[in-house]
C-alpha cells in the first residue's frame, strides 16, 4: 500500500511539474519574443503581403524592439536599414528621402516589410530572403549561382557565419511568432464565441 502512496505521489508531483514548466514556457516565451507596435505591422503586413509572424521575427533580431536602434555598420531603425537601401526604396515608391525617418517605428516597419515583400518576389523562399536582408542580394546572387553553397533556389551552405547564424535567429523567431500570434489569434476567437452565446 506504502508503495502504491509513494507511486501515486510522484505522478500528481510529476503532472504539477509538468503543467508548471508548460506554463513557464510559455511566459519566457513571451517575454522573450514581444509583439510591439502590431498596429503597422499588421497594416504593412497586409499591404506588402509579408506574414506578421516574419516581421516580428525580423525586428527582433534587428533590433529587439528599440525603434532607436544604430548599428556599428551604420543601419537604423527597429527593422535596420541601411541608408543607401531606404533612399532605394524611396525611390521605387516615388516617396522623398531621409535617413532621419528611419527611427520612426512606421517608416522603419513599412519600408523594411516592402524591401522584405521585394526580396521574396525575387527569390521565393523566406531563408533566402534573410540571408539577402543581412548580407545584401547581391551577394546572395552570387552564392545561389554557386552549386557548392546554392541548390534550387536555396542555400545551403552560407559562406558568411553572421549571415548563416542570422538566418537560424530568424527563422526560430518566425517560429514562435507564429506559435504565439496563432495562440493569441485562437483566445480571441474564444473570447468572440464565449460572448455571442
Amino acid at each position: 500500500m506504502k508503495k502504491v502512496i509513494v507511486f501515486i505521489v510522484i505522478i500528481v508531483i510529476s503532472v504539477v511539474v509538468g503543467l508548471s514548466w508548460s506554463f513557464m514556457e510559455g511566459y519566457i516565451e513571451k517575454l522573450m519574443h514581444p509583439v510591439k507596435f502590431s498596429e503597422h505591422v499588421e497594416k504593412y503586413s497586409d499591404e506588402y503581403g509579408v506574414p506578421e509572424e516574419i516581421i516580428y521575427a525580423v525586428i527582433k533580431c534587428e533590433s529587439s524592439f528599440e525603434s532607436d536602434a544604430k548599428s556599428s555598420g551604420g543601419a537604423l531603425g527597429l527593422m535596420q536599414m541601411m541608408p543607401a537601401t531606404f533612399e532605394d526604396l524611396c525611390r521605387r515608391l516615388g516617396e522623398d528621402y531621409n535617413s532621419e525617418l528611419l527611427y520612426s517605428p512606421e517608416t522603419s516597419i513599412k519600408y523594411g516589410t516592402y524591401y522584405l515583400s521585394y526580396l521574396y518576389s525575387r527569390y521565393g523562399v523566406w531563408e533566402t530572403v534573410f540571408a539577402a536582408y543581412n548580407a545584401g542580394y547581391g551577394r546572395v546572387d552570387g552564392w545561389l549561382d554557386d552549386p557548392s553553397i546554392a541548390k534550387d533556389g536555396r542555400l545551403y551552405n552560407i559562406p558568411y557565419e553572421e549571415t548563416r547564424n542570422y538566418v537560424e535567429r530568424v527563422s526560430g523567431a518566425r517560429k514562435v511568432y507564429s506559435k504565439l500570434l496563432t495562440q493569441e489569434k485562437e483566445k480571441q476567437e474564444n473570447k468572440k464565441a464565449a460572448t455571442a452565446s
